[in-house]
């Protein structure tokens, strides 16, 4: 390299530890190594070579390393005492001498060689970032500015300078947003793909919903009301089952939050899903009367045989409350239950 090569060489890598957060040094060892691989490749593969580049001044060097030893075997690896002390006074035996090897063609084209190796580094650790930024936030609730829709209905992101897509599979029926838009969204698996980063992000998922609760609901969040179950028509309609220990604690209520503005907040993120709390009980039976609340159930009856759940109802105005539930049932209950069928029945 010449002298301003270097100079400007060396500035670059300044720049991209500051821009990009890339060690210096980590470049300066990345490019030494490929530069090694270069020169074994044009001037013969030896176990005894090594390339340097002066972190000062830029210069780039290649060196034959040689063991001294008193009586020398093998030329291309070996020094004698001698001759070593002769080049260096403090030599002894068994160290290893660095021996500059004249290679200026290879040194002239080291420049160019290590701007492709850069801008090669640079994008393995870009990727490498954006991997680890979105690992960080895996699981979790984040929220995102809306960049634009295209033509599948597949949404643009933005997640604190991190770009995204949610896929239109994964939007809610209630979507609909425009650029600047913000919003939340949950951000599930993260895995290391060969060319990107492979995201799961979603506003349809259940675990949106889970989240949005802990945010809006202090109870949740440290454990107080346990979340036992969530059933969701994103868009639509949910059902989540909820749970606490605490007697003298009104879950329903603290869910709801005062005037409703607990629930409303997350019922606003959703863009107006309903979503009904209900209370979990280990008994399967009032479990399934408090999940079809307010209707009047009469009795509920358990066929474990058919893995099935049935319900009796006083009157005919429960049909919107039974047709909700039916949609949710199998998710809910874990039984794959027969309630509609059997409202049919009863109606007859």
């Amino acid at each position: 390299m010449k002298g301003k090569d270097q100079k400007i060489f060396l500035e670059a890598l300044d720049e991209l530890e500051k821009e990009k957060g890339i060690l210096k040094e980590e470049l300066f060892e990345t490019i030494e190594t490929a530069l090694l691989a270069a020169y074994k490749k044009n001037y013969g593969e030896r176990d005894n070579v090594k390339v340097t580049i002066n972190r000062n001044s830029g210069d780039v060097k290649v060196f034959s390393q040689k063991k001294i030893v008193e009586v020398v075997e093998n030329p291309d690896d070996e020094i004698s005492l001698e001759d070593a002390v002769s080049l260096k006074k403090r030599s002894k035996l068994g160290d290893i001498l660095d021996l500059e090897i004249n290679a200026e063609n290879f040194k002239r084209n080291a420049i160019q060689n290590a701007k492709q190796i850069v801008v090669q580094k640079v994008r393995e650790c870009e990727k490498r970032n954006i991997f680890n930024r979105f690992k960080e936030i895996e699981n979790t609730i984040v929220p995102a500015n809306v960049r634009k829709t295209d033509e599948k209905g597949n949404l643009y992101v933005d997640i604190n300078g991190l770009e995204a897509i949610i896929p239109a599979k994964e939007l809610s029926a209630s979507d609909s947003f425009k650029q600047g838009d913000r919003i939340k969204v949950f951000v599930g698996e993260v895995e290391e793909n060969t060319k990107f980063t492979k995201t799961f992000i979603s506003r349809k998922s259940e675990e949106l919903l889970r989240g949005l609760l802990k945010l809006e609901i202090p109870e949740i969040e440290e454990g107080i009301i346990e979340i036992k179950n969530i059933a969701r028509e994103a868009g639509s309609r949910a059902k989540v089952a909820v749970y606490s220990n605490d007697e003298n604690l009104d879950v329903k209520g603290a869910c709801i939050g005062k005037n409703g503005l607990r629930i409303q907040s997350v019922i606003d993120e959703l863009g107006g899903e309903k979503i009904d709390i209900v209370l979990w009980d280990e008994d399967i039976k009032e479990f399934v009367k408090n999940s079809l609340n307010p209707a009047q159930v009469l009795a509920v009856e358990i066929v474990e045989e058919k893995k099935e759940d049935k319900a009796f109802y006083p009157d005919a105005e429960t049909m919107k409350h039974l047709e909700v539930y039916e949609k949710f049932d199998h998710k809910w209950t874990g039984k794959y239950s027969d309630l509609f069928l059997q409202f049919k029945m009863y109606r007859k």
